[in-house]
């Protein structure tokens, strides 16, 4: 049933693009295309268009990035739009802020929208951060002493004071971004839609910009779309959650919920092993993946006091190069815990043929909870030869609790030595 306070509804919203050179590729076909938007048909060609998944060669020059997606959002509601890449979600944030219009559908937004989708969204290069300041707040619909009120807090949050009067054009990205958050962030609109350009910053300006989402999605009550790849940034931030793929709408629900689903559509195993011929196990024409596997260094599960060891068996059909393989180990949250390599072979002693690398992980050092692991095969560590962003996801049990795998918080199990004693008196020291 429709809530009567809802901030943004979106109706059966589809988008299609065509890949490749634009038209149909015959005149008789582009003219068949216009008379059908002539008398306000649907273009005959979108019905042969596919799903718009990345990882597969398709039929047709016509893809579905958005396809049928319905959803509400209530007011004041802080909602995460999560997926893979290629899922939809930029250009869904394209859509509801109308930056792109949809192919079919519509999107209804109730209020003003302030829409942060890539570094200077609606900058104008050759005007001064003061100017870009007014003109954004004019495109949202404020007036000029609306804007001059927060202007003071917006120079002070992006840190660029002594540049507030040189043309953007001669920012860095780091300044660009800067400012374009805090002129999206504390202008009065009633929906601020983010999408994940605060990566650009450093870490100390997303620190500060996490604070100031918490804030407007707590504190101020305003409608807030944000897409991130960063789980604990949605959990943290928001309270609802939306999950695309391919361009639907597969879950919707409490941003924990939905980031649970989301990591449930990946590689749940702690194994990976080809038995056939070794040209079509995983990789490509200088590495193909044997088997990776982890254990444990001690007992029969993995554990907090078990530790871990990971191997990997790999065949390189390179010779005489410095070759590397890289191993980086993230929470399921995508948050890093180590990016560390090896070198396996220099040029002097590079052939091809089958290596084994085989590295451990201490106990009682990572936390429970659920790993992954990316693996980078380089050159020099410098030049990627074949990169696998997620080969196995892993779950460590606390044994002090059985099956249940409580989580404390943190990455780091971490125990330390303590030392107490009773005072006697508070002189005592």
């Amino acid at each position: 049933m429709s809530s009567s306070n809802w901030s943004i509804k979106a109706e059966h919203i589809s988008k299609a693009y065509q890949l490749g050179e634009i038209g149909t590729g015959t005149l008789s076909r582009d003219i068949e295309r216009w008379w059908a938007k002539i008398r306000g048909k649907q273009d005959p060609f979108l019905r042969i268009g596919e799903t718009n998944d990345r990882t597969k060669k398709g039929s047709s020059d016509i893809v579905w990035s958005l396809h049928d997606l319905s959803f509400e959002i209530e007011e004041g509601d802080a909602v995460g739009v999560i997926g893979r890449n290629g899922a939809g979600k930029s250009t869904l944030l394209k859509i509801l802020s109308k930056i792109t219009a949809p192919t079919s559908g519509r999107a209804i937004v109730r209020g003003r929208v302030a829409s942060l989708l890539e570094v200077g969204t609606g900058f104008h290069p050759e005007l001064t951060g003061r100017e870009n300041i007014f003109l954004n707040g004019a495109i949202l619909g404020m007036r000029k002493h609306e804007i001059a009120k927060n202007f003071d807090a917006i120079v002070d949050f992006a840190g660029v004071e002594r540049y507030i009067d040189t043309p953007v054009k001669r920012y860095s990205s780091g300044m660009y971004v800067r400012l374009a958050f805090a002129v999206a962030a504390h202008l009065e609109s009633e929906v601020l839609v983010v999408d994940e350009v605060l990566a650009v910053g450093d870490a100390e300006f997303q620190r500060k910009c996490l604070g100031k989402m918490g804030e407007v999605t707590k504190g101020e009550g305003r409608t807030v779309l944000f897409v991130s790849h960063n789980m604990a940034s949605i959990k943290t931030l928001c309270n609802k959650g939306i999950l695309l793929q391919n361009g639907a709408n597969i879950f919707s629900g409490s941003a924990i919920d939905t980031v649970i689903a989301y990591q449930k559509t990946g590689n749940l195993n702690d194994y990976y092993k080809h038995d056939g011929e070794i040209q079509k196990a995983l990789g490509n024409n200088n590495i193909r993946i044997r088997e990776f596997y982890i254990k444990p260094l001690t007992g029969d599960f993995l554990s907090l006091s078990s530790g871990l060891e990971y191997v990997l068996i790999f065949y390189s059909a390179l010779s005489d190069i410095n070759l590397d393989v890289t191993f980086e180990l993230s929470t399921i949250d995508d948050v890093i815990v180590f990016h560390n390599g090896v070198l396996i072979s220099t040029a002097y002693d590079s052939e091809r043929g089958y290596y084994q690398v085989r590295g451990e992980i201490a106990p009682l050092l990572l936390n429970s909870g659920t790993y992954k692991f990316k693996i980078i095969f380089g050159q020099d560590q410098r030049t990627p030869l074949f990169v696998i962003d997620q080969i196995v996801q892993f779950e460590i049990m606390n044994e002090v609790k059985g099956s249940n795998p409580w989580q404390a918080p943190g990455i780091t199990y971490m125990p330390c030595k303590y030392s107490f004693k009773k005072l006697i008196d508070d002189k005592t020291h």
